[in-house]
């Protein structure tokens, strides 16, 4: 990266992604993890005698030290116009004795997919530890206000009351069930190879298989089982498309933030400095929900992300380039925005501004229309066909918005009246009585989860 910030040109650079989650995509760590494999490499082969003790502590100190530069690389890659030869000559020449025996029945594939294995492994920790702190801030949202009644929407209408700890304890299951799938396919995803130009290790002779292991194990990865030229592209699109669903889930979160924080609902806020931020440069009143917007913009290209992977499946025979340009773009940007967005999240919903009495004037705007479906089914029970109790309830309610409320006209409706006093009508239909269903079922769905998050 430039130290000139006015040369900088993509925004990963200096607006998005944290400098940690950044850093492990830097030139110098891909650096150092291809020369880890190539240590790998020569250690493992001098264990199993195929190179010298010697050449192979040589190679190794020579790797794993800071013996071979960017600088070095680089001058040998303009020349050679091959990225892993150059890294193979810049490391032969500070190698000794064991220049000539540097990547020894390697190919470049070997070297460059077992390092994208190290890098995916890294990356995994990330987002896992993301997942799981934003799961907890989702679950103490749900444990706050496992009670709190809220207006239930469907079609973007009134439905019946729903718990907003119930809500949020849906959202933390789903983010749980992202972070078991992610578990799931780590093992699939981060594998790395050893077995030569297309797969079957013949260059290594007959201890390719002892060779492989022997490499894997000392990188802490496990071998794709059935390489060709390169590991398996299934692997990649799997996890681009696992951080797609992340993507799909962070917009899901965000865009109810932004409807719930409309000027004309206002039950939540996410968190906004009212000392210093700024909403809009002219309109000085307004507390706009930026981050969540922000998520919303930044997941939509997670998700385009989601395509190359799939396409780069079908290589040419044995393997081709067509992958290669476009993983260099696609897999750092797409973890270092799904970082961002679930940190933006987390962020929201650590802050999230909860208006429990907006919630209740809210609840009351349909004149009680969003209890007619307990007082319907309370009919049923005392003898009333669905069908009739449904119809009834349709009539009364239909102008709920406009005339008199729910509750006075169920109270001078004789079918009703006939079954439920007006002390037992005014029970079914309280919104906080209502919730108590969600309520419990939220107790339920979070002890779960908590079991699930320490496991």
């Amino acid at each position: 990266m430039t130290e000139n910030p006015g040369e900088l040109f993509c925004p990963l650079e200096y607006r998005y992604g944290r400098p940690e989650v950044r850093a492990l995509f830097s030139r110098e760590l891909r650096l150092r993890r291809a020369l880890r494999v190539e240590a790998a490499l020569a250690e493992s082969e001098a264990e199993l005698g195929m190179i010298p003790i010697d050449a192979a502590k040589a190679v190794s100190s020579a790797a794993l030290g800071s013996a071979v530069t960017l600088t070095d690389v680089d001058r040998f890659e303009r020349e050679l116009k091959h990225d892993v030869m150059a890294i193979v000559r810049a490391l032969a020449a500070q190698s000794g004795v064991g220049g000539r025996w540097v990547h020894y029945g390697a190919t470049s594939a070997d070297v460059t997919d077992t390092a994208l294995a190290l890098e995916l492994q890294e990356s995994v920790k990330v987002l896992r530890a993301d997942l799981t702190e934003l799961a907890g801030a989702l679950m103490d949202l749900a444990r706050k206000h496992r009670a709190t009644p809220e207006v239930g929407r469907t079609h973007g209408q009134h439905a019946v009351p729903i718990s907003f700890g119930y809500k949020m304890a849906v959202s933390a299951a789903e983010a749980l069930r992202h972070r078991k799938r992610l578990d799931e396919l780590t093992e699939r995803l981060c594998v790395g190879k050893m077995a030569g130009a297309v797969g079957t290790g013949a260059g290594f002779g007959r201890k390719s298989v002892e060779l492989e292991a022997a490499v894997m194990r000392r990188l802490g990865i496990r071998a794709d089982e059935a390489p060709t030229q390169i590991v398996g592209r299934d692997r990649v699109a799997e996890f681009t498309n696992w951080l797609a669903l992340v993507a799909g889930t962070a917009e899901r979160l965000a865009t109810e933030v932004r409807n719930l924080q409309r000027s004309e609902i206002a039950e939540v806020q996410e968190p906004f400095d009212e000392q210093r931020q700024v909403g809009s440069s002219t309109m000085a009143q307004k507390r706009n929900p930026m981050l969540s917007e922000n998520v919303t913009s930044l997941a939509r290209v997670v998700r385009a992300f989601a395509l190359p992977p799939l396409e780069n499946m079908a290589q040419w025979h044995e393997r081709d380039l067509s992958n290669s340009a476009n993983e260099r773009i696609v897999l750092p940007h797409s973890i270092l925005l799904a970082d961002d967005i679930l940190r933006k999240l987390i962020e929201i919903h650590v802050g999230l501004k909860v208006d429990p009495e907006r919630m209740t004037s809210n609840l009351e705007l349909s004149g009680g229309g969003v209890m007619v479906e307990n007082l319907m089914l309370a009919l049923t029970v005392r003898g009333v066909p669905r069908s009739d109790a449904h119809e009834l309830l349709r009539t009364l309610s239909r102008d709920g918005r406009t005339g008199r409320a729910l509750a006075a006209r169920a109270k001078s409706d004789p079918v009703i009246r006939q079954h439920f006093s007006e002390t037992e009508i005014d029970q079914l239909l309280d919104p906080a009585a209502y919730v108590q269903a969600a309520a419990e079922k939220t107790d339920r769905v979070v002890e779960s989860l908590r079991r699930e998050l320490t496991a």
